[in-house]
């Protein structure tokens, strides 16, 4: 890891990226009420993570990455976006939105701004997402 993304990731941290973990979180442990929420809550916890320590991660469809469908890129996955977001997605999507125009303030939060637009969409749909490390070097033959 990069010094200059070890200082934005702790900044981000500092400055909000801590309260939107947070509410991926407090989803995860929600989802895990339920046995059919459990794939969801696993999902949270992922995803939580990267909303602490944005910088220098990615989602990545794992179709794409994998180069083969499962569960949760064919139609069950489309299934399990579409009642993630009525329960669940909308309302961490209106968070890191409102989180991404309170960083579009200022020159300096704009880096932290995208981050939270690209973690509202990924909250949107994260079913059939993966986490990468933009460090990895995938090839392909």
């Amino acid at each position: 890891m990069s010094i200059l993304r070890l200082i934005f990731n702790i900044a981000w941290f500092v400055m909000g990226g801590f309260i939107m973990g947070l509410a991926w979180w407090l989803v995860g442990v929600l989802c895990f009420i339920s046995i059919i929420g459990i794939p969801f809550g696993r999902a949270c916890f992922v995803i939580g993570e990267m909303a602490f320590w944005p910088f220098g991660q990615e989602s990545v469809n794992r179709k794409t990455l994998r180069g083969e469908e499962d569960l949760g890129t064919g139609t069950m996955g489309l299934l399990g976006n579409i009642i993630w977001l009525v329960f669940f997605g909308i309302w961490l999507a209106l968070g890191h939105l409102a989180s991404a125009l309170a960083c579009a303030i200022t020159i300096i939060g704009i880096p932290f701004a995208v981050q939270h637009f690209k973690l509202a969409l990924l909250s949107l749909a994260p079913i059939g997402q993966t986490i990468i490390n933009k460090d990895q070097v995938i090839h392909r033959i």
